[in-house]
């Protein structure tokens, strides 16, 4: 059921948005489209967790990770191909007769597993998670937008509704779970494996995501590449990743969490780091070497961190632990977009105070973004060396 709803949401609001006459209507499609999603991931990772035994969860994560994370990687490329050739209503006409594919086999073949459970949805709880996590959301979107331009106002305004809200959310939850009604039960961070991967996931989705906004902008604003060949530069990094998704899911049930993230998070901080190498008369090598090594990291990354985090909680708590690796990866992103943005903003309002020329100026302000980037992966690294594995059979408390 919850399967056909997420893709019905996800179909209905792709058909929208390509007959969207304009942008009011393709920002509403744009959230019937995320409602579809925000129930497929959890469903997806719970499934995995209840049918997968523990032995097999890392090959399983790792080709499922082909499809997590090479779509974010490959989608640049091609978007920048569909846009050149065809025209942003292709980006969903393109992907409508894919999600109705899915639509039909996915209510032919999947059968509902585990048993069903009466689960009242406590409705403040919805209003103070929408007031809450939307206030953060949009806040942080905000000034990652328009740094300068932003209304004072409003941002305080979002960020205060987004902060009361979840602190009224939180604290209704910490009473519900009481009686096992809360609709997102926070037990689950009594592991400490999976709280130290939530924040690591957290810490990795906002450096990659504000990383992923500002390369496009060095791309075309300083080194003055086209849309199609920007797309075509990041195609080989997508693909690796997925080629190194079940290669890193067999890995991991062999050798653990531990000996793949220590790698993973080196290689991503050491990609991150030599963006700050980019100038204006950087060279397309040097682009796509970043590129690939960062794919290479975060291939090594995703799959330990989602597998050992959901494999140390309670199973009764896995559906409740997908749901909050979801949501603090939206709000990592749109924290880390609004740092990153921002920083590049004020660096090159400066620079422009100093005369300096304007591709200099964007140049220097990506260079400072990059700087941060590079500085935060630090602390991933760090985090990898308290992940543990729990294993087969052991209990996942305290772990």
């Amino acid at each position: 059921m919850l399967f056909g709803a997420a893709m019905a949401l996800f179909s209905a609001g792709t058909l929208l948005a390509a007959l969207a006459p304009g942008f009011a209507i393709l920002l509403a499609a744009r959230v019937v489209q995320a409602s579809g999603t925000a129930i497929m991931l959890p469903l997806l990772m719970t499934t995995v967790m209840t049918l997968v035994p523990p032995a097999r969860r890392g090959a399983v994560m790792g080709n499922i990770s082909i499809v997590i994370s090479v779509a974010p990687a490959i989608g640049p490329a091609v978007s920048g191909i569909v846009l050149t050739q065809f025209g942003w209503r292709y980006m969903f006409w393109l992907v409508l007769p894919i999600a109705l594919a899915a639509l039909v086999l996915g209510l032919r073949l999947i059968t509902n597993v585990g048993d069903s459970t009466s689960a009242p949805i406590d409705v403040p709880s919805v209003v103070l998670s929408v007031l809450g996590f939307g206030g953060l959301v949009y806040g942080l979107s905000s000034v990652g937008h328009s740094a300068e331009s932003a209304s004072p106002l409003t941002l305080w305004g979002a960020f205060g509704v987004g902060v009361v809200g979840l602190v009224a959310f939180v604290v209704r939850q910490l009473v519900l779970q009481r009686s096992d009604r809360a609709l997102l039960d926070l037990r689950t961070f009594r592991s400490r494996t999976f709280t130290v991967a939530s924040a690591m996931m957290m810490l990795m989705m906002a450096v990659l995501l504000g990383t992923i906004v500002l390369l496009p902008i060095y791309l075309q604003s300083v080194l003055g590449m086209e849309t199609f060949t920007i797309g075509l530069m990041l195609l080989p990094g997508g693909l690796l990743m997925g080629l190194l998704g079940p290669v890193v899911g067999r890995l991991y049930d062999r050798f653990g969490a531990r000996a793949l993230l220590v790698p993973g998070t080196v290689a991503t901080s050491a990609a991150l780091w030599s963006t700050t190498l980019f100038t204006s008369g950087s060279t397309m090598l040097q682009v796509i070497g970043f590129h690939l090594l960062l794919s290479v990291g975060l291939a090594f990354v995703f799959t330990p961190l989602f597998t050992s985090g959901l494999g140390a909680v309670e199973p009764r708590l896995y559906s409740y632990g997908s749901a909050i690796f979801g949501t603090t990866q939206q709000l990592a992103g749109a924290a880390g977009v609004a740092l990153l943005v921002s920083v590049m903003s004020l660096r090159s309002t400066a620079l422009a105070a100093e005369g300096v020329p304007l591709v200099e100026q964007t140049a220097g302000g990506i260079h400072s973004a990059f700087q941060v980037a590079a500085v935060l992966s630090v602390l991933a690294i760090v985090g990898a060396l308290f992940i543990r594995t729990v294993p087969a059979g052991e209990t996942s408390a305290g772990h």
